[in-house]
Parts: structure tokens; sequence; C-alpha cells
């Protein structure tokens, strides 16, 4: 057979291969969009979107100037998913840093339920001009996952909110992506595709937010099993976002990072590869401590 004409039939194969290939990564998104819907359907809106109020100055009575304590991100630390502002995940930082610090904490929120990354820039200009924190704590990420935005976009977004916390002064701290693997209400395979892009979003704002100056902890190392392990326990009611139990296990992995953040503001802080232990309860009164 003359090679003229062998060459179209190769070329034929290539392109029926390529039909095939094309024909069958079509069909994987069609049936993640599918199980995308599931989840959504299972998941719904019980909670809505308005977490309780948490904003106010936390443990007054330890006197001296407050400590200003910024959360910035998404719905967790929005503190969606708690029943009452002690519960939610500002609450529970700001009596925790007042308790280690011997100080009052006055706690502002200015994440959004349903935030990205790119929403961080909008909730530092939300602030009023004339404020200025002492410890910035942002959590943020899965909504980038769930909306499949690329992570060099979304760790972009996160570093420029750390440089300009850190110009103003503000110490920072980081905690990264949770673990989506842990949402049992997302059938398979989503439900792994989804551990694994958190995974990748969470190493990547780790490097950033360290390259940043920012303090960094691993959510999904420190408080990733007690979700996968007790998912009734840690979960709320739309098993999505963190029951009280959930956030209070946050906030243990969280605070002493922030601490050591406004003692030291040129140190970074250090993510955890294990489980973190409830923080023990412990009197510093008679101590003293300054806010960087």
């Amino acid at each position: 057979m003359p090679r003229s004409t062998r060459v179209p039939a190769r070329l034929t194969l290539i392109a029926s291969a390529g039909g095939v290939a094309g024909a069958l990564l079509l069909g994987a998104r069609a049936g993640l969009a599918r199980q995308a819907a599931i989840a959504r359907r299972r998941i719904g809106k019980p909670l809505g979107d308005a977490p309780p109020e948490a904003d106010r100055v936390w443990r007054p009575g330890l006197g001296g100037e407050p400590v200003d304590l910024l959360l910035l991100g998404d719905s967790i630390a929005a503190g969606l998913g708690a029943q009452h502002r002690k519960e939610t995940l500002g609450g529970r930082l700001a009596k925790g840093l007042a308790g280690e610090l011997d100080r009052p904490v006055r706690l502002r929120t200015a994440a959004v339920v349903g935030a990205e990354s790119a929403d961080l820039a909008g909730q530092l200009a939300s602030l009023p001009k004339d404020y200025r924190a002492d410890v910035a704590v942002i959590v943020v990420g899965g909504n980038d996952v769930t909306h499949r935005v690329p992570v060099p976009v979304a760790t972009g977004h996160l570093a420029d909110a750390v440089r300009r916390l850190r110009r103003t002064g503000a110490a920072v701290v980081v905690g990264t992506c949770p673990d989506l693997g842990a949402l049992r209400a997302v059938p398979q395979p989503l439900r792994t595709i989804g551990s694994r892009a958190s995974q990748q979003l969470a190493a990547a704002q780790a490097d950033r937010a360290r390259a940043e100056g920012a303090g960094v902890v691993s959510l999904r190392r420190a408080v990733g099993p007690f979700f996968r392990i007790d998912p009734d326990g840690m979960f709320s009611l739309d098993r999505f976002h963190p029951s009280a139990l959930g956030y209070r296990r946050t906030a243990e992995a969280l605070v002493p990072v922030v601490r050591d953040a406004l003692r030291q503001p040129g140190v970074e802080g250090a993510a955890s590869d294990i489980p973190v232990p409830p923080l023990a309860r412990r009197s510093r009164r008679g101590q003293t401590a300054m806010a960087g």
C-alpha cells in the first residue's frame, strides 16, 4: 500500500481516539455536575445566610486596652452553623485569646458567607478607614474549590490581603482550606476530587501566606481528622458548616498561633501535623502581654 494511503488511516485512528476521549471527558463532567447538584440539594440552606452577631469586646473584665482581632474570609470565619455568638469561630477565638493574653479582645468580623479569596479585598475595603487590627485571622478557600477557581488566582488574592494587612502593622494568621473530603453529604467520586483539590489549595495557601509573613494553621491536619471521625458532632444541621464543637476545635488549633503572632509578629506560625488537643485552662493573671 502506498505511504500516501497509510497516513490518512493513522490520522483517522487518532481522531477517533480523540473523539472517544473527548466524549468520556464530557461524560465525566456531566456526571460530576449531577453529583454537585445532588450535594446542593442534600445540603440546602437550613441555616440561612446570617450567622450570629459576635462583634463585641470579649472578657472586658480582664482590664486594659482591648486587643483588636479581625476575621476575614468565608462562612467558617463568619461563624455560620453556630447557634450563639459564643459558639462562632470569632467568639471562640476572642475568648481563647483573651484568656491567653489576660486582656480583653475586641472582635470585628468582616467575613462574608459564600466568599471566595477574590472577595478579601472587598472585605478589607469595607472596614472604617481608621481601623487598625492588632491581629487578623483569615479562613478561606472552600468556595474557591467548589467554584473551581485556579489555585494561582486564589492564592494570589490571599497573598494580596496578607500583604495589605502586614503593611498596617497587623499580625496575620491564615487557616488554610479545610478538607472537603470530610463532607459526607457530597457523593463519590466528587468527594474524593474535592478532597484532593482542597489539599492542593491548602498547600499553596500555606506557601504564599508564609512568604508574606503570616502564621499558618493547617486546618486539614489540625482538625480535619475530628470531622472525619465524628461528623455528627463536628458538623451543624446542614452537614456542611461546623457545629459549636467544630468551631471549638478549630479555635483551639488557631489560638496558640494567633497568640504567638501577636507576641512575635515577625515570626511565622507553624502548621500542626497532628490534631490539636483542647487548650488547657489556666490563669495568666499578673503576666504582661504586648500586642504587636
